[in-house]
């Protein structure tokens, strides 16, 4: 993986873009979306710039750049019509340990942006690393046909209920089991259900854990669709050996590891509410499928 993705929070953020054409204006229209602080440097500027300095969301400087102008920024975006100019600013912004993207030369960038869909607090980002833009803003527009609008406001209507789930609910696995009831009732829609939804999400929250099996000669890549989220909402993951690197890539990422334990620690742990994923070669699935008649194999095609 050549590039980590983060999040970054742009309160406070300070960004310098150079340039102000049509290239810099496609990246203000996403920037401006943010709450970084953002000054444009630029002696000619198109009438998109200019309409976001007239409002003031951007401080906007009209003449050429300087190398004293590379200091003191969190970012800089380099989007002039001079490829020797920007290789050249990017050179001297790495120098002084700012982070840079030198618009249409990977060479020059410390970061890149990525192709994104935006529905409020919920942000997908998309990258190939460079190789196939095009490709990603394929994915995007998939992507953005699947992922409805309200999606917005429904998490808007989340976040202001976590405190106060928080302080209804004392356990994290309460919590975790709660917000389950919320989504698989209220789906993604924000309506005038989701309300109801909400409280009534709140009954019944004791539920037995969930045992999962698979015979760790299984091809991972052929295992059913429906078997991703299962994955996703583990626990634990228990077995014999290692993981594969194809496994791991599929499971919840932050789920607790370990050997393979005793049935009868299986037993208090499913009785407690445990979601497991258990991986053993043939014969101890065998063995545990018949101790835990309620689990379910997981097998390329399926469950």
């Amino acid at each position: 993986m050549q590039y980590f993705p983060l999040f970054v929070d742009t309160v406070n953020l300070n960004v310098l873009l150079v340039g102000a054409g049509d290239v810099a204006s496609r990246k203000l229209a996403l920037l401006t979306r943010t709450e970084a602080s953002i000054h444009v440097i630029a002696p000619e500027v198109n009438p998109e710039v200019q309409r976001y300095a007239d409002t003031g969301r951007i401080l906007l400087s009209q003449r050429e750049v300087v190398h004293a102008d590379i200091q003191n920024y969190d970012l800089v975006y380099l989007a002039t019509a001079n490829d020797s100019l920007n290789a050249e600013l990017a050179t001297l912004a790495t120098a002084r340990g700012i982070w840079v993207n030198a618009v249409d030369n990977p060479a020059f960038c410390r970061f890149i942006t990525p192709s994104i869909v935006d529905r409020g607090r919920l942000v997908v980002a998309i990258s190939t690393a460079g190789a196939a833009p095009v490709f990603a803003r394929t994915i995007r527009s998939r992507l953005e046909s699947s992922l409805p609008q309200s999606l917005k406001p429904l998490f808007d209507f989340v976040a202001d209920r976590r405190v106060e789930v928080q302080d209804k609910l004392d356990s994290t696995s309460k919590r975790r089991l709660f917000w389950e009831r919320f989504f698989d009732t209220n789906g993604d829609r924000f309506d005038s259900r989701t309300a109801e939804h909400y409280h009534n999400a709140f009954n019944h929250l004791v539920s037995r854990g969930e045992i999962l099996l698979l015979d760790d000669s299984a091809s991972v890549d052929l295992l059913p669709l429906a078997a991703m989220p299962l994955l996703q909402r583990l626990d634990w993951i228990y077995s014999q050996g290692e993981l594969s690197d194809e496994l791991a890539e599929l499971v919840r990422r932050d789920a607790n590891r370990g050997e393979l334990p005793a049935l009868s620690e299986l037993s208090q742990q499913y009785e407690q509410g445990t979601r497991m994923l258990l991986v053993a070669d043939a014969q101890k699935i065998s063995l545990l499928k018949a101790h835990f008649p309620m689990a379910k194999h997981l097998r390329p095609g399926a469950i």
